[in-house]
């Protein structure tokens, strides 16, 4: 059993929640979405698209593994799945935060470890929160340069603290530090890609590797973190190993064959057509279907704001209204998907079909937000074609848009009325399922007189021309929890537009966003945060910054029997970290 630590002082907590109090408390035994008594042992083999080329997941230069984060590399504290956003304890047992949140102190446990067996200490946080605010991602130099001043506190105590920042959220953000080894980083070399096996305090640590084709993962014997009750169920498979597929359909075979273990399907007519070979008939493959709480994915293609042609709203309105989403469902996904219509679709932070409250009403206000009326009343939604491909009245209605922002139809082109310049871009796809939903949506500008060009790329690529936003349009998914707050900013923030790896790919610039962001994370009680929520998203969903796409309302995971998976999901949905592996 794991003692307290000699040094803590009477108001430390066990755990920290954003709003309200932690659902568990101080002698919960395990998360309720494991099996605790979970065998340990086996691999799992994960098939994914793309390729890498970096083990370092926290700086914008090369393409690494996404794995690296969840099973390498230990935070401070860690999230519970079922809770909104509550942190409990993992490098850090005990949180100490005032009630103004101008401050944070953290209490290392005095167990920690990295995987070369020297102790994780209050030197190496102090130094991960210095080289992740100078090199690391723009987001985690955004937050951590909140930090005004740094103490130790005792012998294994650290004080982050933060007076001017007015940010309620940044504690929680300070918890979620990757704690990384002072004694094993060069930080002259940290912003670079790099294929040096980390040395990290997760679970998990690199074994073998061939770049862009395979990676392979060892859980650590005796892994300081086992025993913990935020761990209890967790991190079951001896091996993780990542397998790399340059195409979807490769990927697919290879599942059928059994030389990858599980697959997410975020093709719901895929699921219903292509999942009864024999190995689902004779009960080798399970198929689940499992529900998430959580706001649906936004899945959509971004508008490059910063490209002359995509300056206008109501240019980029336009756009969107040519979308036949209708039959795009009908055709190619089996009337599977509904439409999302809201950053966070399917949850209470959507302001879709809900009228403004008056506290709502006083945010925007306060931002200075001009909307239409359609998006304060809740009757606002993205327009719906006729099914046909050919819907002429949504076709009249872009074009009265679009001439609206100075383009004409002059012999079956759109051009620019002062210029004669042809209105014509360029969208990345990634994949042949991207290529597919392209081109049904560029038959429909065609009939525009619209250019719109297809370019194939590959996923390092991909990220390289994202990273420096050179790209008209490009394929984004954002994942949202049911506690927004200073991500938000740094997908929507002007000082986020123009840091080079950023997620404001839209390169969104508009004071009316920035205030609200500063209501989000200032935000008191759980009605400030739905309410500011609901704002930004009326605000930004006004805006067109992009073309959202379609999504469903659960989760669908097909996994050979061999790997079994938690019978009650988390609130945020399955979790590869509490799976395990039984033999056949």
């Amino acid at each position: 059993m794991w003692g307290p630590s000699p040094a803590f002082a009477d108001s430390a907590n066990h755990a920290i929640a954003m709003h309200g109090e932690p659902a568990l408390p101080a002698d919960f035994k395990h998360f309720q979405y494991v099996n605790p008594d979970a065998p340990k042992g086996g691999r799992l083999i994960i098939g994914l698209l793309g390729s890498f080329d970096s083990l370092n997941p926290y700086v914008v230069r090369g393409e690494a593994v996404m794995g690296l984060r969840t099973y390498v590399y230990a935070p401070l504290m860690q999230r519970n799945q079922d809770e909104p956003f509550t942190l409990y304890p993992l490098i850090a047992e005990k949180i100490d935060v005032p009630d103004d949140r101008s401050s944070v102190t953290f209490y290392i446990n005095p167990r920690a470890k990295f995987s070369d067996g020297h102790a994780v200490t209050v030197d190496d946080v102090i130094f991960s929160w210095e080289l992740l605010k100078d090199k690391g991602w723009p987001n985690q130099r955004t937050h951590y340069a909140k930090v005004e001043k740094v103490e130790r506190v005792g012998s294994n105590g650290v004080k982050f603290s933060f007076p001017n920042a007015n940010d309620r959220e940044l504690p929680l953000i300070m918890a979620l530090l990757m704690v990384l080894p002072k004694h094993a980083i060069d930080p002259e070399k940290f912003d670079q890609a790099t294929l040096e096996k980390p040395i990290a305090a997760g679970p998990y640590v690199v074994t073998d590797m061939k770049v862009g084709t395979s990676l392979t993962l060892k859980r650590v014997q005796d892994w300081w973190g086992d025993n913990l009750p935020s761990n209890k169920g967790m991190y079951n498979f001896d091996e993780i190993r990542y397998e790399f597929y340059r195409d979807n359909n490769s990927l697919f075979e290879a599942f059928k064959k059994g030389l990858v273990d599980m697959r997410a399907e975020d093709d719901p007519a895929k699921w219903s057509r292509d999942y009864d070979f024999p190995a689902v008939k004779d009960g080798r493959v399970t198929l689940e279907t499992i529900p998430t709480g959580m706001p649906r994915t936004l899945q959509t293609y971004v508008f490059n704001t910063r490209r002359d042609i995509f300056a206008d709203v109501r240019v980029r309105e336009a756009l969107v209204t040519l979308f036949d989403f209708e039959w795009m469902n009908k055709n190619l996904f089996r009337g599977a998907y509904e439409r999302t219509e809201s950053l966070f679709h399917g949850s209470e932070l959507a302001a879709f079909q809900k009228p403004a409250s008056p506290l709502e009403k006083s945010y925007l206000q306060h931002a200075n937000a001009k909307l239409a009326p359609e998006f304060l009343d809740g009757t606002w939604k993205l327009a719906a074609t006729d099914g046909t491909a050919r819907d002429r009245t949504l076709l009249r209605a872009a074009l009265n848009k679009f001439e609206d922002a100075g383009w004409v139809h002059v012999n079956g082109k759109l051009v620019n009325r002062k210029t004669g310049q042809p209105f014509t871009f360029e969208v990345m796809a990634n994949t042949r399922d991207e290529e597919r939903v392209l081109l049904s949506w560029k038959k429909t500008l065609d009939q525009a007189g619209i250019d719109m060009r297809i370019r194939q790329v590959d996923s390092a690529q991909a990220e390289r021309r994202r990273q420096t936003y050179d790209f008209d349009m490009t394929k984004w998914n954002y994942i949202s929890s049911l506690s927004p707050g200073n991500e938000q900013a740094i997908r929507w923030g002007s000082k986020t537009a123009t840091q080079p790896g950023s997620v404001n790919l839209a390169g969104v610039k508009d004071p009316a966003v920035d205030a609200l962001l500063e209501k989000l994370v200032a935000a008191k009680t759980r009605e400030e945060l739905v309410s500011a929520s609901r704002a930004l998203d009326r605000v930004l969903m006004a805006g067109y910054y992009m073309l959202p796409l379609y999504n469903i309302p659960a989760w669908h995971i097909a996994h050979w029997s061999r790997v079994k998976i938690p019978a009650k999901p988390a609130l945020a949905g399955s979790m590869m970290e509490t799976w395990w592996y039984t033999n056949p």
